[in-house]
C-alpha cells in the first residue's frame, strides 16, 4: 500500500473502459453493456465488483474458489466467489484498516492492521481468533503478511523491522506476548518518517530467505530470517521498483505490483533469490492503482485501490483479472 496522493491527471471513466473492450495483448476481455466481463478461455468473470465505498487493498485466494479482500475503510473482510463474482462481507471491520492479508490451509486469515498491529480471523465464521500488538514503536504501519509453515511474517512500512508470529507444530497461534521483532540491517537504509519503506513480502524460491520490497527507494531486499541482515537483489538493468507493492512468487517467477504505474513487473529469480532477470511487464486499461496480487488457475487477480480517486461511500471498487 502507498499513501494516497491525488495530483494525477484524470483517467478515462470506468464506464468507458468497461464498455470499450480490450484491444491490446493481455488485456481483459469485456462483454457488452449490461453483461458480465469474462476472462478469455474461461467462464470466470474478469471484473469482480466490490461494494461501493469498500476501499480494498489486500487480496488472498483459497479453495472454493474464493477471494478474500480487506477494507482500508473499516477493516471489513469481503469474500468473493471467483466463479460468479458474487460476494459478501464475512467479517465486520473493527473500524480500523485491513491492509495485507493471507489465508492458511486451516481457514485462518492473517490480517495486517496498519497502526493496529495484526489479527487472525476465521474465514468461515468471520470470528476474530486473536489480536496482536506488533510493536509499541511509533509511527507504525503493519502493511503486508507472508505465511510459512511455522511463521506469519509482517512488514512495517514506518519501522526498520519485520514482526513474526511463531506458530506451533499444529499451527497453534502464539500468545500476545510472543511476537518476535526482527530488526533490518545490512543493505537496508530506512527513510525516516511516514514514508512507505517495507511493503510487500514473500519468500525466495528455495525457501531460505525472505524477499521484501522497499517502495520509497525502489529496492528488492533478500532478508535473512534469523539475523535480519539484508542484501539488495541484483535485478540487472531493470527499472527501480519505486512503486513496488504486493509480491507474488510462483516457482521462480516473481510478480511485483507497481501500484502507481498500473503495472506488474515479472522477474525470473535465482533459486536463492539473490538475483533475477526482468521478463516482461503486464498492464491493463482497467488497472486503477492496483496494490497487490493473488493467483488462481493461470490468472492474476488485483484489487483496484483507486488512490487517485477521493473515496466516498458511493465510490466504486473492483478486482481485475489478467492472464498470468
Amino acid at each position: 500500500m502507498a499513501p494516497e496522493h491525488r495530483s494525477f491527471a484524470p483517467r478515462p471513466t470506468r464506464r468507458a473502459l468497461l464498455t470499450a473492450g480490450a484491444a491490446t495483448a493481455g488485456a481483459v476481455l469485456v462483454g457488452s453493456a449490461g453483461a458480465p466481463a469474462t476472462a478469455a478461455g474461461t467462464t470466470r468473470p474478469a471484473v469482480i465488483h466490490l461494494p461501493n465505498g469498500f476501499r480494498p487493498e489486500g487480496i488472498t485466494i483459497g479453495g472454493g474458489p474464493y477471494a478474500y479482500l480487506g477494507s482500508l475503510g473499516d477493516g471489513s473482510i469481503h469474500r468473493a466467489d471467483l466463479r460468479t463474482g458474487e460476494g459478501s462481507v464475512i467479517s465486520a471491520g473493527p473500524g480500523t484498516p485491513s491492509v495485507g492479508l493471507k489465508l492458511d490451509h486451516r481457514g485462518r486469515l492473517f490480517v495486517a492492521g496498519r497502526g493496529q498491529g495484526a489479527r487472525v480471523v476465521d474465514a468461515r465464521s468471520g470470528r476474530i481468533l486473536a489480536s496482536y500488538v506488533l510493536t509499541t514503536a511509533t509511527p507504525t504501519f503493519a502493511n503486508d503478511v507472508f505465511l510459512t509453515s511455522r511463521t506469519a511474517w509482517f512488514t512495517d512500512s514506518y519501522q526498520p523491522a519485520l514482526y513474526a508470529l511463531p506458530l506451533g507444530r499444529r499451527g497453534e497461534l502464539p500468545d500476545a506476548d510472543e511476537v518476535v521483532t526482527l530488526p533490518l540491517s545490512g543493505a537496508w537504509s530506512q527513510v525516516p518518517g511516514e514514508v512507505v519503506n517495507a511493503n510487500g513480502i514473500t519468500g525466495t524460491p528455495d525457501g531460505s530467505a525472505l524477499l521484501v520490497v522497499q517502495s520509497g527507494v525502489g529496492g528488492l531486499h533478500r532478508v535473512n530470517p534469523r539475523t535480519g541482515v539484508t542484501e539488495l537483489v541484483d535485478l540487472g538493468a531493470a527499472a527501480p521498483l519505486t512503486n513496488g507493492d504486493g509480491l507474488l512468487l510462483t516457482g521462480r517467477t516473481l510478480y511485483v505490483v507497481q501500484n502507481r504505474q498500473n503495472a506488474i513487473d515479472v522477474f525470473r529469480l535465482a533459486a536463492d533469490g539473490r538475483s533475477g532477470a526482468f521478463q516482461r511487464r503486464i498492464t491493463d486499461p482497467l488497472f486503477d492503482v492496483p496494490t497487490t496480487v493473488a493467483a488462481y488457475k493461470g490468472r492474476l487477480y488485483l484489487p483496484n485501490a483507486r488512490f487517485t480517486t477521493t473515496p466516498t461511500p458511493e465510490t466504486t471498487y473492483d478486482v481485475i483479472s489478467v492472464p498470468a
